[in-house]
């Protein structure tokens, strides 16, 4: 099955409001018409930034997507600095990234607390991008697809093959972050065929043949070929090479046939 590549900035915790505009208003300038037949294109920007970023987008009629980094999965109530899923979807969120490798280490966050999540996006529409990912220890033991297999068995927990719609799963593995070192594409490449193996196991070969699996970990304009030449990975959940219009847009454009 082809599948339409997906290419996410995911800008953590950078841009004020305005350096928000600027970027957005930047990206969206290079908007190329290829983008809306041959891959889907989302910001995933600070909650200060959601609905301005979306608005130069709309304006633009800029058929980019705007998401969240993190949401909570209650959907209202004493959770004193929160977010509910559907205060995303009423300012027109598409997609919400959980479990990213910083939210799980920096603060903790769990399997369960990351299957909830992925629950309550679901439940009002956000499509959830699932991150997953080992680190350098976990690699260097050997057991690198085990655990980032758990990952995913633990993130969709209690969920069909019907209710999963539009989910994204990322592969992210943490030694890679930030850092500047990549996995190889045939490292990437292993691991996120071992998650669509995975995902056919749990909801069958149809789906995990049409769900789309990210490669996360220091993608940039200089390797972004070789990766999502693989067939596995298809797009890319992207950190520091999204903080830049030209480096994003050069990503974006790597998609196009």
């Amino acid at each position: 099955m082809e599948r339409m590549p997906l290419m996410v900035g995911n800008w953590k915790m950078n841009k004020t409001l305005g350096e928000a505009m600027v970027l957005a208003q930047d990206i969206s300038n290079n908007y190329d018409d290829r983008w809306k037949e041959d891959v889907d294109v989302a910001v995933c920007v600070p909650f200060i930034d959601i609905k301005p970023v979306k608005t130069v987008f709309d304006f633009d009629k800029a058929p980019i997507a705007v998401g969240a980094q993190n949401v909570y999965w209650e959907e209202a109530g004493a959770f004193t600095g929160e977010i509910s899923p559907r205060m995303l979807a009423e300012i027109g969120c598409e997609w919400c990234i959980v479990g990213h490798s910083e939210r799980r280490t920096l603060f903790g966050e769990t399997n369960e607390e990351v299957n909830l999540k992925v629950k309550a996006l679901l439940g009002v529409g956000i499509n959830p991008i699932v991150c997953v990912g080992e680190s350098l220890a976990v690699r260097d033991e050997g057991r690198t697809i085990e655990y980032v297999c758990a990952q995913v068995r633990a993130a969709f927990a209690g969920l069909t093959a019907a209710e999963i719609k539009g989910s994204v799963v990322a592969y992210e593995p943490i030694w890679a972050i930030g850092t500047g070192r990549t996995a190889t594409p045939e490292q990437a490449e292993e691991v996120c065929n071992a998650i669509r193996v995975e995902l056919g196991e749990l909801f069958g070969a149809p789906k995990a043949d049409e769900m789309r699996i990210l490669y996360g970990g220091s993608m940039n304009p200089g390797n972004v070929d070789s990766l999502i030449a693989e067939p596995d990975i298809d797009g890319g959940l992207i950190g520091g090479a999204a903080l830049e219009a030209s480096s994003f847009v050069a990503l974006v454009n790597a998609c196009l046939k």
